[in-house]
């Protein structure tokens, strides 16, 4: 598993990482014991890289975290705050990013979070000098090592990476949604502010396992949120159409090598893009947890990843370009 600067930090994180929102049973029920093996799987292939949030499971991700690594320093937690209230600019006050830190150190069970990323706030807190001032006092005084920001668009991204002391963006990134690759890719790469690409299978629909009479659990985000129904589309199946998806999935499967699986090659893909530092994939069992770490030895040799990435360029511009909101 290649291993990466995290941005501005003496810290190194692997090319594939695991996100964990579905370990807090936001997409389906996901057992504790299913929960830590997808954690110990990642980390016997060489992930070094979890991502949870607060509000995943409303912080039962972070503690089933916290108690599998208690002991351990060889990977890094990236949490994120800022869902436990409204998503309006007078909730980012220090006082609260006080206490949304502080819930998560109990969580984890550590004095000091790794790295704490606002999770997706309005672009007035992105782009308000207090935000940082206060994020800058809770790593003066040992409670976060780092910072970021989670953004809904490239226009958040672009107004984060600006700022000196941001560790790293988190932004959609996957064959469905490719204006990253414009303008916030090469801009992170030249200032040194790590990327981490989420939902990059969006929300499975890049496994290629799914078709038009595909179901997912009614508490299952697939299901309530495919308009935005609960919070912005785009989270949900990158904002693509379903079947609209589901179509391009099958078109770029088709053309792989024997061998090579789509969400694999997926992954290799971004994970190969200049600018990303870490693919963060869920996982809600050990089976998919290895899939998405083995997908690393793509990145190797004996796949041709530009091959895939001139079929992707050629499906999204043909099938999806007009599909996607012009903010994202």
């Amino acid at each position: 598993m290649k291993q990466r600067p995290l941005g501005r930090t003496a810290r190194q994180v692997s090319a594939i990482g695991l996100g964990t929102w579905q370990l807090g049973a936001d997409w389906g029920a996901v057992s504790e014991e299913d929960a830590t093996a997808v954690l110990a799987a990642s980390a016997d292939h060489g992930v070094t890289l979890f991502d949870t949030a607060d509000v995943y499971g409303d912080g039962r991700s972070e503690s089933i975290i916290g108690r599998f690594l208690a002991g351990r320093t060889d990977i890094t937690v990236a949490t994120k705050m800022g869902r436990r209230l409204a998503q309006e600019p007078g909730n980012y006050t220090p006082d609260n990013f006080r206490a949304w830190t502080d819930r998560s150190r109990r969580n984890l069970g550590v004095d000091t979070l790794d790295l704490v990323q606002l999770h997706c706030p309005p672009s007035a807190v992105i782009e308000d000098d207090e935000t940082y001032e206060a994020l800058d006092a809770l790593v003066a005084d040992g409670t976060i090592a780092a910072y970021g920001v989670s953004v809904e668009t490239c226009a958040q991204a672009l107004a984060a990476i600006a700022r000196p002391n941001v560790t790293n963006v988190q932004i959609i990134f996957n064959p469905f949604r490719l204006k990253p690759l414009d303008e916030v890719l090469p801009a992170a790469e030249t200032a040194g502010v790590a990327i981490f690409a989420r939902v990059p299978l969006a929300s499975g629909l890049l496994s290629g396992k799914y078709t038009a009479s595909t179901t997912f659990a009614e508490n299952d985000h697939r299901t309530y949120n495919r308009h935005g129904e609960a919070f912005d589309r785009g989270e949900t199946f990158s904002g693509v159409d379903y079947q609209v998806g589901v179509d391009a999935a099958a078109e770029l499967a088709v053309s792989l090598p024997e061998g090579v699986s789509l969400p694999a090659a997926t992954l290799a893909w971004i994970a190969s893009r200049p600018g990303v530092t870490s693919v963060i994939p869920g996982a809600r069992n050990v089976r998919q947890a290895t899939s998405n770490a083995e997908a690393a030895a793509l990145l190797e040799g004996g796949f041709d990843v530009e091959a895939f990435d001139r079929l992707v360029r050629e499906v999204y511009d043909r099938d999806l370009r007009e599909a996607i909101h012009p903010l994202w």
